[in-house]
């Protein structure tokens, strides 16, 4: 069995800050839905330009204005140069391959646009209600999907704080993410659930450590599986973070021990003898650091 400081892990607790540090969340009118109302001459040929390109020609009836101009703000601000090929489209989101720039490298990106009108908004709720960062937000569709589409982005920045590889979040404008694109689209990352695993049981130390981190960092994923970690050039990345909430939400336990169910129940079908308790254990071994102030910026984002 690896060490697992091969994988460059941080000691459980050396992560700092939990779970309280956003409850200042803004999902009022943004900078793209000011853009949006302005509706400039070139906001209106940009516009013109995305919903005529083929990738967006199947999209654009679920494409909003103010969706359109979070993307030209995002190209205004440097973070994507040129939109390629869909990647994968869902009922919730599309995630696009892009030219991206970040710290003045360009680099390939993954471009998440959440639908509005197409998002499962009620099961969005499930993970976001009890949370003390969105209170008030009611009914509203608008501002749970930029609320969930916001908190991917601060969760990933956590994981990411924690020693927890996860795609390198970049920017995130209105319901639009801009993250590392992990894997080209024609040599695309598998998912777990799509390889044969060599070695199970190094497999299994890595998910465990990072189930560790993430809760010693005061976040619980809240939809773990083999189909939300990919296998990319013999590295383990965990995606799919929008839903993961802190430790203080009220079923905060229950999705853990789901979660710790499903990766067991994996790991079993690989030959290994685990079970969703003994992984319960080892992840809550160590408690996670008391809620603090807020961090700064890279919190504040959220």
């Amino acid at each position: 069995m690896s060490d697992p400081d091969e994988y460059g892990f941080l000691e459980p607790g050396e992560a700092d800050g939990v779970g309280d540090e956003w409850e200042e969340i803004d999902v009022t009118d943004t900078e793209a839905d000011r853009i949006a109302r302005r509706r400039d001459r070139e906001f209106d040929e940009f516009r013109k330009r995305l919903k005529d390109a083929d990738q967006f020609k199947v999209e654009q009836s679920v494409f909003d204005d103010a969706t359109f101009a979070a993307i030209y703000k995002l190209v205004q601000d440097g973070y994507v140069d040129a939109f390629g090929g869909p990647i994968s489209t869902g009922k919730e989101a599309n995630v696009y391959e892009a030219l991206g720039n970040k710290d003045g490298e360009e680099r390939d990106v993954a471009v998440k646009i959440y639908r509005i009108n197409a998002s499962n908004f009620r099961q969005m709720r499930e993970y976001l209600e009890g949370d003390p960062r969105f209170e008030g937000l009611g009914n509203d569709k608008k501002q749970i999907v930029l609320a969930w589409t916001r908190k991917e982005y601060a969760n990933l920045k956590r994981a990411q704080k924690a020693g927890v590889r996860v795609p390198d979040p970049i920017a995130v404008e209105r319901n639009v993410l801009v993250m590392e694109l992990v894997g080209l689209v024609e040599d695309r990352a598998r998912r777990l659930a799509e390889v044969d695993v060599e070695n199970p049981e190094t497999a299994y130390e890595v998910v465990r450590e990072y189930m560790r981190r993430l809760y010693s960092a005061g976040l619980v994923h809240g939809d773990l599986s083999e189909y939300n970690m990919i296998i990319h050039d013999g590295e383990l990345v965990v995606i799919d973070l929008g839903q993961a909430v802190t430790v203080h939400h009220p079923n905060a336990d229950e999705f853990l021990r789901r979660d710790c169910r499903n990766v067991a129940a994996f790991f079993s079908r690989q030959g290994l003898d685990v079970t969703g308790t003994e992984l319960y254990d080892f992840v809550t071994e160590v408690e996670p650091e008391p809620a603090g102030t807020p961090d700064g910026p890279d919190d504040d984002d959220a």
